[in-house]
């Protein structure tokens, strides 16, 4: 890992987590209050320097949660916001973490909004919880992992063809 004697984020729900990236191949998080994610690409596959865990092919991906499977599908992310999604399915729970301003994403569990995470695809993650809703530790380490690996936030779409055009013109 990066630093194993690294300090953790205090989570402020589910107190000291710590996140570890192995360059792109590996990414681990971990606290007392949650259960062990990590998020492995597969060694033989060529690593995209443009993203933490350096593929968004999720044949080439494995997510394990307190050591079971979960199924990791990433968007292809390409011009909207949306494109930028990812999706987990584990215990019959649907999580998505899909940018919804520059800087952050949000993280849902079956529809339901459960808080923002911010991260440029390094071991920084920030999460801010939303107030009145149940937020179990899995959630928590569900949303550190994907914050970590893909990076939050995501520039609109007029955004986006603006600066295309600009970048064209003379």
């Amino acid at each position: 890992m990066n630093d194993p004697d690294r300090t953790p984020v205090e989570d402020t729900r589910f107190g000291g987590i710590t996140v570890r990236q192995e360059g792109q191949a590996r990414i681990e998080v971990d606290g007392g209050g949650i259960p062990r994610v990590t998020l492995e690409r597969d060694p033989a596959a060529e690593a995209d320097p443009q993203i933490a865990i350096g593929t968004r092919d999720p044949g080439l991906l494995t997510l394990r949660i307190d050591g079971r499977e979960a199924r990791l599908t990433p968007a292809k992310a390409t011009l909207t916001r949306r494109s930028y999604r990812v999706d987990v399915e584990y215990e019959g729970a649907r999580y998505r973490l899909v940018p919804d301003s520059v800087p952050s994403s949000r993280l849902t569990r079956d529809g339901v909004h459960l808080g923002d995470f911010s991260c440029d695809g390094d071991e920084m993650v920030i999460a801010e919880w939303k107030e009145g809703v149940e937020v179990e530790p899995v959630d928590a380490s569900v949303g550190y992992a994907l914050a970590s690996a893909f990076g939050t936030g995501a520039q609109p779409l007029w955004m986006m063809l603006t600066d295309a055009i600009t970048d064209a013109l003379p």
